[in-house]
C-alpha cells in the first residue's frame, strides 16, 4: 500500500531550517563580534605601543637637546678660553715691545720740546706736547720717520701760544703709527 504522509512535512523542514539559519546567524554574528573584539584588541595595542615608542623617543630627543645646549655652552666657554690665552699671549709677547715703543718716543724727542700727554691706543700713539718753535715739531717728525719703531708721524694741529713777542712756543698734536722693526718680527717668529 501506499503511504502518504499526511504532517506537514515541508513546515517542519521550513522551521528546521530557519533555526538553522538563526543559530548560523548568531553564531557568525558571534564570530564577527569576537573578530571585531579581537581586531579591535590588536589595534589599541598597537596604538599604546606605538605611544611608547614615540614617549621614548620624545624622552631621548629631550635629552639630546640637553646634550646639545651643554656642548654649545661648552663650545662657547672654549672659545671663551681660547680668547683670553689669545689676550694674554698677546699681552705677554707685547710688554717689551710697549717700553721699547716709549724708549724710542724719548730718544726722538729734541731739545726745546716737551709732551704734555701720551696715549696708545692699539697701534696708534697720540701726542700733545709743547715746542719752542716749529722746526723742533719739524724734527721731531723726522726723527720719528727715522725711527725703527715708529712710523708715519701725522701732525694734526700746531698753535702758536706766545705772552709776549719774545717766546715763540707752540703747542701741538699728532699721531705715530708703532711697527716692529723687520729682524726683530723674523726673531719673534723663530720663538
Amino acid at each position: 500500500m501506499t503511504q502518504i504522509n499526511l504532517l506537514p512535512w515541508r513546515e517542519k523542514l521550513r522551521e528546521e531550517r530557519k533555526q538553522r539559519f538563526f543559530v548560523l546567524l548568531v553564531v557568525v554574528l558571534l564570530l564577527a563580534v569576537g573578530v571585531i573584539f579581537l581586531a579591535s584588541q590588536y589595534f589599541n595595542s598597537a596604538i599604546e605601543n606605538q605611544q611608547a615608542r614615540n614617549n621614548f623617543i620624545r624622552a631621548e630627543n629631550t635629552a639630546l637637546d640637553a646634550r646639545i645646549k651643554e656642548i654649545s655652552e661648552l663650545k662657547t666657554r672654549r672659545q671663551q678660553l681660547i680668547e683670553r690665552m689669545k689676550i694674554i699671549q698677546d699681552l705677554q709677547g707685547n710688554r717689551p715691545i710697549v717700553s721699547r715703543i716709549f724708549d724710542q718716543i724719548v730718544r726722538t724727542i729734541p731739545d726745546g720740546v716737551y709732551f704734555t700727554s701720551l696715549k696708545l691706543t692699539g697701534k696708534t700713539v697720540a701726542i700733545e706736547g709743547e715746542a719752542e718753535s716749529n722746526s723742533l715739531v719739524s724734527n721731531l717728525m723726522r726723527n720719528q720717520d727715522a725711527s725703527e719703531w715708529l712710523t708715519a708721524p701725522n701732525l694734526t694741529e700746531v698753535k702758536a701760544v706766545s705772552a709776549d713777542n719774545t717766546d715763540q712756543t707752540s703747542r701741538f698734536k699728532m699721531t705715530v703709527q708703532q711697527t716692529k722693526p723687520a729682524d726683530e718680527s723674523k726673531q719673534g717668529a723663530r720663538k
